[in-house]
């Protein structure tokens, strides 16, 4: 045993420096790649949230940054807008009315597997005033959204798709 004590003690001594110079480090968890599809639906989300905001502006321009500059806007009881331009030109009279107010929320929201294409889908409350009677009125309905992504990486509306659920109906003031 004592022939062999001086190789245990080298033995030794070399496990230590190699512990201590990093030779043999503990192994480190590997760290999670995220989820394009995950960040994508966040960045989604994200957007559909700081577009309501911009329609709270009623600022035409403001809220049709959300819309690709070819996108379609297919709305109840309004005539087909294709274009940003002509999505800013419907916008204004609503956007001017002082009871206009829009309340809406993706519920899903689905990216292709492509990464290029996705939708969102969710419920509406819009409040206007009736041209006819000039009372304040409101309406709720679900949507659909199309996104195309763009080259720098965002999300763009393609097509703005909107159903009403329920008809515009007068709304008690609160008093």
């Amino acid at each position: 045993m004592i022939r062999y004590a001086p190789i245990l003690f080298l033995a030794a001594a070399g496990l230590c420096v190699a512990l201590q110079s990093g030779c043999m480090r503990t192994p480190v968890a590997a760290t999670a790649t995220p989820d394009p599809w995950a960040l994508d639906e966040k960045a989604i989300r994200d957007s559909e949230a700081a577009w309501m905001k911009a329609f709270a502006t009623k600022m035409p321009e403001r809220a049709a940054a959300f819309y690709a500059d070819d996108a379609d806007s297919m709305l109840p009881d309004t005539p087909l807008m294709t274009g940003r331009q002509a999505i800013i030109a419907g916008m204004k009279p609503e956007l001017g009315d002082p009871n206009f107010s829009l309340v809406f929320a993706p519920a899903k929201v689905e990216i292709a597997k492509s990464g290029d294409i996705a939708y969102s889908q969710g419920r509406f409350q819009y409040t206007t005033t009736d041209p006819r009677t000039k009372k304040r009125v409101g309406q709720a309905g679900n949507y659909v959204e199309v996104y195309k992504k763009q080259a720098d990486g965002s999300w763009k509306v393609e097509e703005d798709i909107a159903t009403e659920e329920t008809p515009l109906k007068p709304i008690k003031s609160a008093k």
